[in-house]
């Protein structure tokens, strides 16, 4: 994708369907989001922080991942095993090795929500000093935090070569 070949503007999902299925219909759709705006980056654009906090497009592929993972597996099923890094991007990383480990955890994390049949029920524990939050927390804190990267992902790869759109 070039400036002069801009992607397409997606739009949001439109459906008339339950809470819990319009909520996760709007996560997966951020989620793409993300994933569309790292594909076709070369290296070492795809990793080179745009801004002076560090930020990349791989950086964002891992932190979602761990966010992911932390939120849906860890604390609302409760998996018994620590919790998964948010660590730096390895030089041996590859933004392919990235976006397959990023598409595993959503599956993972779609999996705990499809197997929630009551959105009030709090999960098993928290990331925060609070109660367990309910999977309606969860879901709409994922699609804040998921937007607020991808919104993040779309200025990286505009400063990158110049493409628009989500």
């Amino acid at each position: 994708m070039t400036t002069t070949e801009p992607r397409s503007d997606l739009r949001p999902p439109g459906l008339n369907a339950d809470e819990r299925t319009t909520l996760l219909t709007f996560l997966d759709y951020l989620r793409e989001s993300v994933l569309a705006k790292a594909a076709g980056v070369p290296e070492p654009a795809v990793r080179a922080a745009g801004v002076p906090s560090g930020t990349s497009l791989l950086r964002l592929l891992k932190h979602l991942t761990a966010v992911e993972l932390n939120w849906f597996v860890w604390a609302y099923a409760g998996a018994d095993r620590e919790q998964w890094e948010d660590e730096a991007v390895s030089a041996d990383e590859t933004a392919s090795d990235l976006a397959h480990a990023y598409r595993e955890a959503v599956t993972r994390a779609n999996e705990v929500v499809l197997a929630c049949t009551d959105l009030d029920r709090p999960g098993a524990r928290s990331l925060r000093e609070t109660a367990p939050p309910s999977m309606r927390w969860v879901l709409v804190h994922m699609i804040e935090e998921t937007a607020r990267h991808a919104g993040h992902a779309d200025i990286l790869r505009e400063q990158i070569d110049g493409s628009i759109g989500r």
